[in-house]
């Protein structure tokens, strides 16, 4: 008996075209819109300050935040599970983290349960990447 599978003439083409979807990197993050990453921010302001004369509160200041180290905030109590994380707050791990904070970094004290937007997150980090660690902006 004859097998019959992928005997079709589209089947080579189908599996060709899969094969290169494996191959094709991924699009980058979409940049986000810092105007509208500033209204997102009000629901961060409870916790966190941005810009100069920012002060630390119960989440520490968020200048510089971009491109930084995890936990070198001065004068901030930062929770053992970040100081151990190794973490860089580049777009990725923020992103990460602002979607939802208590999985992307199990152990860490922030209360806030994430961004579900994708959008929004894009926004405030580039609100956020706005400012120079004096708070001055870039």
């Amino acid at each position: 008996m004859k097998d019959r599978r992928n005997n079709h003439p589209a089947a080579g083409f189908r599996l060709a075209a899969f094969l290169a979807c494996l191959f094709v990197p991924a699009a980058p993050a979409a940049a986000g819109d810092p105007a509208a990453g500033e209204r997102v921010f009000n629901k961060c302001k409870a916790c966190h300050q941005v810009g100069e004369g920012a002060r630390n509160r119960v989440g520490p200041v968020l200048n510089g935040i971009v491109g930084s180290p995890a936990g070198v905030v001065e004068g901030f109590r930062y929770s053992r599970a970040l100081l151990e994380s190794g973490l860089t707050w580049d777009q990725e791990s923020l992103a990460g983290y602002l979607a939802d904070p208590r999985r992307f970094l199990p152990g860490g004290r922030m209360a806030f349960p994430g961004l579900r937007s994708e959008t929004e997150i894009a926004d405030v980090i580039a609100y956020l990447a706005g400012f120079g660690p004096d708070g001055t902006p870039k």
